[in-house]
């Protein structure tokens, strides 16, 4: 019977279909390729999206500063990390330790292999193979200086935190060790890249990222991104999606009573491992997608498997319940940070499953969410351009995301709030901005704030005219949308002043106005 409605949903359902092909990449992503020999390449990746696919909370420069500073410390603290990793140093010959309890000894990577090995939990041949990994990185990094020390050492470092928390699972492992492989091999033959930069090795489909002073980690939302850009590049490239689900698939790890596919390294004050609604919930969209391709229901087992981490709490799942049903965040790690983007992108991927499986978990999760972002939208829609998160407009690129998730949620459910957000947010990329004088006088003499409101972000210059006609002052600033405001020089006369202000968006719109103060 399942199949039967499968089949039912495929021929009564194409409206569907055509919606799962929108989210089609729009231009293709430049990629470094390592092949062999340490040979790397410049292509360009036409299923993977350009722009960091895994965006920091726009309104936190605080925690920016201490995710820097972080890494900072991560480098200064190697020595002592170094020494955890290869156990306890003995007491040195003639010095006497002084008496004190006996303190657990501190988990280690080699340590954890061990109980690992011990309990069953992994082969010997397992066990041989990830210690000659971890030991060819330790080894590796002692021969290299400045940034490839930096970004292994970093690597390494996190492993071993990851093992010292406890959390070196049986299932964490292979994901672990491949991200300390591929970080080995790149940072003792590779360039070293800009930063955010994508990576990809030969023969695998697995897309990377260049985190500095986090080393190259696997970009789980990236992948999927590309299996999904895949399905819709047509069946030509089904193969290669399967291939890339294939290499995909094992290093999800158990989390939450499901699968989870994790993140491992530290970001924006967060500690590995942590995971994203956005990329689970495009996850779930990709075997979805998988299962449209072959008409293999395996997919849609591994998607429901997925689903629990949509069904509790952070720290370790996605959910966040409110009272009209629950918000899907972007970080575990920062539950109070609301992503729009983020969390549309992650119901796109439960109403897809839920449409073509008819799996009642994932409606239920569908429906809460889709409540939840139905009451939140407005709220992200200034008037004049999007929000990214409460209080802070969107880039240029987040903004055309954004637009284009609630054109694909129109079209998939017909929501007037989406629809006619999405609306909106097409239109404001045309519109120029507004600007207002809010400023009418000055006192002669003292330097004096002249005010301004201003309807989206926007670069803004402003020139100060004499009684005479004379340009006496000139600058400029980009500012976000609101009351601003530029400080000018004292004027030294009283009269009449002209205020020329002018601005141009995001999106290249421009707008001026001419006012005029009165110094007294």
């Amino acid at each position: 019977m399942r199949s039967v409605r499968r089949r039912i949903l495929r021929a009564a359902g194409a409206p569907l279909v055509a919606a799962l092909a929108l989210a089609a990449p729009a231009h293709a992503a430049s990629v470094l390729v390592m092949g062999p020999h340490g040979h790397v390449t410049v292509s360009q990746d036409p299923f993977l999206a350009p722009g960091e696919p895994t965006p920091a909370p726009a309104a936190a420069p605080r925690a920016r500063a201490g995710a820097h500073a972080t890494f900072a410390r991560a480098h200064a603290a190697l020595a002592g990390a170094h020494a955890a990793l290869a156990g306890a140093h003995p007491t040195p010959a003639g010095a006497h330790a002084a008496p004190s309890k006996r303190k657990p000894a501190q988990k280690t990577v080699r340590s954890e292999l061990s109980r690992l090995l011990k309990a069953n939990a992994i082969t010997s041949a397992q066990y041989g193979a990830y210690s000659a990994s971890f030991n060819a990185a330790v080894a590796a990094e002692r021969h290299l200086r400045g940034t490839r020390a930096i970004e292994l050492q970093a690597v390494v470092t996190n492993l071993h935190d990851i093992a010292a928390a406890g959390k070196l699972t049986p299932g964490r492992l292979p994901v672990l060790f491949q991200t300390l492989d591929e970080n080995r091999q790149w940072w003792t033959s590779g360039p070293i890249p800009a930063a955010n930069t994508y990576v990809e090795f030969a023969g695998s489909q697995l897309v990377w990222e260049y985190y500095p002073g986090q080393g190259i980690e696997l970009q789980v939302l990236g992948t999927f991104a590309k299996a999904d850009g895949l399905y819709t590049g047509g069946p030509g490239n089904y193969a290669q999606m399967l291939a890339l689900l294939a290499q995909m698939i094992p290093l999800a790890v158990n989390r939450a009573g499901g699968l989870t596919w994790e993140y491992y390294f530290k970001f924006d004050g967060g500690n590995p491992p942590w995971t994203s609604a956005m990329s689970q919930g495009t996850g779930i969209e990709a075997l979805t997608r998988a299962d449209l391709a072959t008409h293999d229901a395996s997919y849609l087992q591994l998607a429901h498997r997925a689903l629990p981490v949509f069904t509790a709490p952070p720290p370790v799942g996605v959910r966040v319940g409110t009272p009209r049903g629950a918000r899907y965040v972007q970080y575990t790690f920062t539950p109070g940070t609301s992503i729009i983007n983020a969390f549309l992108q992650s119901l796109i991927g439960l109403y897809d499953y839920a449409q073509v499986s008819q799996d009642p978990l994932a409606e239920q999760l569908w429906n809460a969410g889709n409540a939840e972002a139905q009451a939140e939208v407005p709220s992200f829609d200034t008037g004049a351009w999007s929000l990214y998160e409460p209080g802070v407009e969107d880039s240029l690129s987040y903004h055309e995301l954004v637009t284009g998730f609630l054109q694909q949620l129109c079209q998939r459910t017909q929501a007037l709030v989406y629809c006619a957000t999405g609306q909106h947010f097409t239109t404001y990329l045309t519109t120029p901005p507004t600007l207002q004088l809010l400023t009418q006088s000055l006192r002669k003499k003292k330097p004096a704030a002249v005010r301004f409101e201003l309807s989206k972000y926007a670069h803004v210059g402003v020139v100060v005219v004499g009684p005479g006609g004379h340009t006496l002052f000139e600058t400029s600033a980009s500012f976000g949308y609101g009351a601003r405001s530029f400080t000018i020089p004292a004027l030294e006369h009283k009269g009449t002043y002209t205020i020329r202000l002018a601005a141009t968006d995001l999106a290249g719109n421009f707008n001026r106005i001419t006012g005029t103060i009165e110094v007294v």
